[in-house]
């Protein structure tokens, strides 16, 4: 096995920052998640995933999300949107078949263009290249509803990869990709923690952990980990850091408020990270 992954989930823009704040309080207690091996970034989690390989310091990135968030599009994520998911769901069991009719949902859904959607998501990378460090990017192609991973030898550029796999069906357009169109990663599993397989250690951040019809959960994806022997540790928002994103992960107004709560939350995941991550410095500790 393979040393260590870090697994970060989708989860809007309040999820982007939470994460950021979630990473950056961790750090602050000695435990910097970044030297992961492996990078594994769906949705909101494939920008926290370039940031974390971007060679940018985890503090700058963290006041980036307290700053105002202009340059973002707020959009709703709610019961429509959900029920266009239910339909698309309905009364099918293979989970390619579903992720084919939800693309073809997101194909016929009328969203801001491309080009406008593109320059978002450029705007939130601070870095347009792929960054040295191993890192998957997932996505969904929109047609055939196939998994799909991007990484630095794909021959995709990094700003489509993570606008692939940030196109939430129904809410932003599928990107275009060598004439084929992507819709968001999440639509296989929050996080897709299973590409973590054959790792020791595994710490999966997730705002959104949830599965429902074809969409696995993280707990799932996370038990056939433990029964190959690997490590993991799960994270995901607490009652105070649920209140601080709010019921719009869209919604970049609440971007500054869901930062701070990651970083507040870190607190109390810092143990168990640190155990997983540093068990030579959790036996000291105990010394």
């Amino acid at each position: 096995m393979t040393e260590k992954a870090l697994v970060l989930g989708g989860g809007g823009v309040t999820g982007v920052a939470w994460e950021i704040g979630m990473l950056t309080g961790l750090a602050a207690r000695g435990i910097d998640l970044s030297d992961a091996d492996l990078v594994v970034g769906t949705s909101a989690g494939s920008v926290v995933g370039v940031d974390v390989r971007s060679g940018v310091g985890l503090a700058e990135l963290y006041q980036a999300q307290l700053a105002p968030a202009s340059g973002e599009i707020k959009a709703k994520f709610g019961l429509p949107v959900m029920a266009k998911y239910g339909r698309a769901m309905a009364f099918r069991k293979d989970p390619v078949a579903v992720r084919a009719r939800v693309g073809a949902m997101a194909l016929r859904a009328k969203t801001q263009p491309e080009a406008g959607r593109r320059a978002v998501i450029e705007s939130r990378l601070p870095v347009r290249d792929w960054p040295a460090g191993r890192l998957q990017i997932t996505a969904i192609d929109a047609v055939t509803g196939e998994f799909v991973t991007f990484d630095a030898s794909s021959g995709v550029g990094l700003v489509d990869a993570v606008g692939a796999s940030c196109a939430v069906p129904g809410v932003w357009p599928p990107v275009t990709i060598n004439g084929r169109r992507y819709i968001d990663g999440g639509m296989r599993s929050p996080a897709n923690a299973d590409l973590a397989s054959g790792y020791r250690q595994v710490v999966v951040i997730a705002p959104l952990v949830q599965g429902f019809g074809a969409i696995a959960s993280v707990s799932s994806q996370v038990r056939e980990l433990r029964a190959e022997g690997t490590q993991v540790v799960v994270i995901e928002p607490d009652k105070a850091a649920l209140h601080a994103i709010g019921r719009n992960v869209l919604d970049p107004a609440r971007r500054a408020a869901a930062a701070r709560a990651g970083h507040e939350q870190a607190a109390n995941a810092a143990p168990a990270v640190s155990a997983l991550w540093l068990p030579s410095h959790a036996s000291s500790a105990e010394q």
